[in-house]
């Protein structure tokens, strides 16, 4: 008989997803902050500072909220935001960069606080957000193979690690992956260190200015691209797996700490999608109510990038490229057929579900806002035109 103990006790699974979190977190977008710092004039001392305050951000939100929901919540930097931070700022000053993070986090906890962000979320049926989350995770599940094309011995020797040991050892199948895909990437010279010399520093407060053109020309596009890419995604992600997150706290919440570290140059936090389904599939836990514990996990993990003044972000994004998406298609396999299996259950929701996947999966852009917004449109709209035929 289980005790209350062992119920509590997090196991080597959660541990495992949790750090896979963190690694496919940084390892897949650093690039990016490196980009959108650069851009707004930040010094190798400011982005390491940066990249600090991102991690305690992150492993705050993550800990915090997942204790307090007994939900797996993840936080995450908003992907798009630094993609339109890198390619926008131009011609502002760094206190003008930091006035339009005070700004937009501040407008992210307005939206939190009045609740207008959940009551649209609430309107989206379950069907379509689990069709959104298989249309994101599409490119993950393709992503575990291409590899095979440009570096077979490594992206090989994964999925034949993984397929072994989903055999013979289940609960220890993405790590021995991940120890496999090491092993070939040392043995192939494949591991580089970025060229950003970064140190440990401590974070620099930055005063923030504001200018009318600074919060209109790249203020307002951060917001609507943060809420419509990032959180919309993550909150549906959290609701594709059957959990009910209170969504204006969640909002609030990490809106709240992007905003305190803002001048810090903690330009985001935001509800994750990608890598939170990683806590989220049953290789984690049987148990839905016990998966919180590996997002915890990760925001544990998430602290510590940010106490060691972000060298341990360095060190995860120095694997290899095609290592990273190997690992991160395998990790995910089991949700993106869940995922599937709950947009599709639904015979009335099917349309709307497949046009919802379908142009999420595209990942088109329109007016910047990526596909995982316009699949909830697209399938909202199929939904309702669908809906109101067959009451008529």
């Amino acid at each position: 008989m289980m005790t209350a103990t062992s119920r509590n006790a997090f196991s080597f699974p959660m541990l495992v997803s949790g750090f896979i979190a963190v690694l496919v977190g940084y390892s897949s977008t650093a690039a990016l902050i490196f980009q959108a710092a650069q851009a707004a004039g930040a010094s190798p001392e400011q982005i390491g500072g940066w990249l600090s305050m991102l991690g305690i951000g992150m492993g705050l939100a993550s800990f915090g909220l997942s204790v307090w929901t007994r939900m797996p919540i993840l936080a995450a930097w908003s992907t798009p935001g630094a993609a339109l931070l890198a390619t926008s700022v131009q011609g502002l000053t760094l206190n003008e960069v930091v006035g339009v993070f005070v700004a937009t986090n501040a407008l992210i906890v307005l939206s939190g606080v009045t609740g207008l962000f959940a009551r649209l979320m609430n309107h989206i049926p379950q069907s379509l957000a689990a069709a959104m989350l298989a249309g994101i995770l599409l490119r993950f599940g393709i992503g575990t193979f291409t590899g095979l094309q440009g570096n077979f011995a490594l992206c090989g020797s994964m999925c034949l690690v993984w397929l072994l040991s989903r055999r013979w050892l289940p609960r220890y199948a993405i790590i021995l992956a991940l120890i496999a895909g090491v092993l070939v990437a040392v043995g192939q010279q494949a591991i580089h260190f970025p060229p950003h010399a970064l140190t440990l520093s401590v974070p620099e407060f930055i005063m923030p200015q504001f200018t009318l053109a600074s919060l209109i020309g790249v203020g307002l596009p951060y917001f609507l691209v943060t809420m419509a890419s990032q959180n919309a995604p993550g909150i549906a992600t959290i609701q594709a797996h059957g959990y009910q997150p209170p969504v204006s706290a969640l909002t609030g919440w990490t809106g709240f700490i992007a905003l305190i570290l803002s001048p810090f140059g903690g330009f985001s936090v935001c509800i994750a999608a990608i890598t939170a389904a990683i806590c989220m599939g049953e290789d984690v836990d049987a148990d839905p109510k016990r998966r919180w514990m590996a997002s915890a996990i990760a925001g544990i993990f998430y602290l510590l990038t940010g106490f060691t003044g972000a060298l341990i972000a360095i060190l995860l994004s120095a694997l290899p490229q095609v290592l990273i998406a190997t690992l991160a298609g395998l990790a995910l396999l089991a949700t993106l057929s869940g995922s599937l299996q709950r947009a599709l259950v639904e015979p009335d929701h099917r349309d709307s579900a497949i046009i919802a996947f379908l142009i999420t999966a595209s990942g088109i852009s329109l007016l910047g806002i990526g596909s995982a917004f316009w699949g909830l449109i697209g399938g909202m709209i199929t939904h309702l035109v669908l809906s109101h035929r067959s009451r008529a």
